[in-house]
């Protein structure tokens, strides 16, 4: 069976591939071992700058030809080391088989191919090649999908700043506030969070066997192998280098990074729902498109799909996040299997946040703001005003001002501008007081 969108088990390679093939280059099983093929490329380079006696002499005009190894690396290279793989069974050690027969077509390098992969187990492949994926991958593709969203957010809050709502609390109408702060609410929440994320460090595990540079030392005790990798995990691959570790990273800064996303993800679930809640009551309708059907029983409806997409992936996305962080750094003594199993799933939620966060976007843009609605609830809710009445007697040092509210507006009468215009009559009160509660509206009274 050739694999296309229609029998892919994952809606990810199904239904949203095209929303999340930018992610490919990043995550796929070519991806991953084209950056392991970076690694020891980069490595074995790293060796000759040493230089290692052996190595001398090597000509650093070859350099490139080398590192177009990776830079041109095709489907056919990749597919190479996976029929490699299915004889060693070992995907790590295919790689290194590969690079040596590259090095066969290389004139002057067949000497050099015992120095690929030199003292190193897979660990330090794979802990620096999945990092740097995912490096890549989140400024690349993920942070300006998610400034896209925010700059959506931040260009509704502007386009409604001065649109007055009713607030409520506990579901109950409470103190007006305005359309665009509350959106820029958002705003702000992941502003925070990116500042966190982006903080956090890309860490590589890069040591040998156990962490400790046994072979490499045993080999070449002279030489500092901290300092040498530290420098080329910081320096050649722009990673943050972990040590001491066992022969696996401990993935602590991993787990905070998908912490943080999944933070990030639950903000825009909260305002998801929000802005669910606003189109179920009227406050927003949506752009109708020409030929899409709401139901397929009920003619007149246009679903808020949109948010509703958005919430199930994100909190899908959130669910996977859960669990790697929470088992990724967590592994039997100097190492066990399972990191490598959920590792190649990383992808993935990413994958779910991003279809999260079209969605949310698409949403957004198809939005047609209400006001008559917006206003209408205002008129409906005088009772609103109570608390600027209440706290300008405060003030006044009027007594016992918001008893006197409470008893004015908490019954199941409803309150409207006559009943407040006449309780402000009744106050005992300067004209200038009541001048002032006078022009108090449920429109106006939204603070700064």
């Amino acid at each position: 069976m050739t694999l296309n969108s229609l029998n892919a088990i994952s809606p990810i390679d199904g239904r949203y591939r095209g929303k999340v093939e930018n992610f490919a280059p990043y995550f796929s099983e070519k991806a991953l071992i084209k950056y392991r093929v970076q690694v020891e490329i980069e490595y074995f380079i790293a060796l000759c700058e040493i230089p290692l006696p052996q190595l001398a002499n090597f000509n650093p005009s070859l350099f490139p030809q080398l590192r177009a190894i990776y830079t041109d690396f095709t489907d056919e290279d990749a597919q190479k080391i996976k029929d490699i793989e299915k004889v060693t069974n070992h995907d790590v050690k295919a790689v290194e088989y590969f690079i040596k027969e590259k090095f066969d077509t290389i004139d002057g390098l067949d000497t050099s191919k015992e120095f690929i992969h030199f003292g190193l187990t897979s660990q330090d492949i794979n802990n620096t090649a999945i990092p740097l994926s995912l490096k890549e991958a989140l400024v690349d593709v993920y942070y300006p999908m998610l400034e896209e969203l925010k700059t959506k957010l931040e260009d509704l809050s502007e386009d409604w700043k001065d649109v007055s709502m009713l607030a409520r609390t506990h579901g109950q109408p409470a103190s007006p506030t305005r359309l665009g702060k509350e959106l820029y609410v958002f705003v702000e929440r992941i502003n925070q969070q990116l500042v966190g994320l982006k903080k956090i460090p890309h860490a590589a595990k890069f040591g040998g066997a156990t962490g400790n540079y046994n072979a490499h030392h045993v080999a070449y005790p002279s030489y500092d192998w901290k300092v040498f990798g530290s420098n080329f995990v910081q320096n050649k691959l722009g990673l943050h280098h972990s040590f001491p570790t066992t022969q696996i990273e401990h993935y602590d800064h991993m787990a905070s990074l998908f912490d943080a996303l999944k933070r990030i993800n639950t903000i825009l679930i909260d305002l998801n729902r929000d802005i669910w809640t606003y189109v179920s009551t009227d406050y927003f309708k949506q752009k109708i498109k020409a030929g899409e059907i709401g139901s397929s029983a009920m003619p007149h409806k246009v679903n808020p799909i949109d948010f509703e997409n958005s919430e199930g992936n994100l909190g899908l996305a959130n669910a996977i996040f859960e669990h790697l962080s929470a088992k990724l750094p967590i592994s039997r003594l100097q190492r066990d299997l399972t990191d490598s199993t959920v590792l190649r799933n990383i992808g993935v939620p990413l994958a779910h946040t991003t279809i999260g966060f079209s969605s949310t976007l698409k949403g957004l843009s198809k939005l047609l703001i209400n006001k008559e609605k917006f206003a209408e609830d205002l008129e409906n809710n005088w009772a609103v005003v109570a608390e600027a009445i209440q706290t300008i007697l405060r003030r006044e040092a009027y007594p016992n001002p918001y008893e006197a509210l409470k008893g004015l507006t908490r019954t199941n009468e409803k309150i409207n501008q006559k009943s407040i215009a006449n309780f402000i009559e009744t106050l005992d009160v300067s004209e200038t007081i009541k001048a002032e509660l006078r022009v108090i509206t449920p429109s106006n009274f939204t603070g700064i």
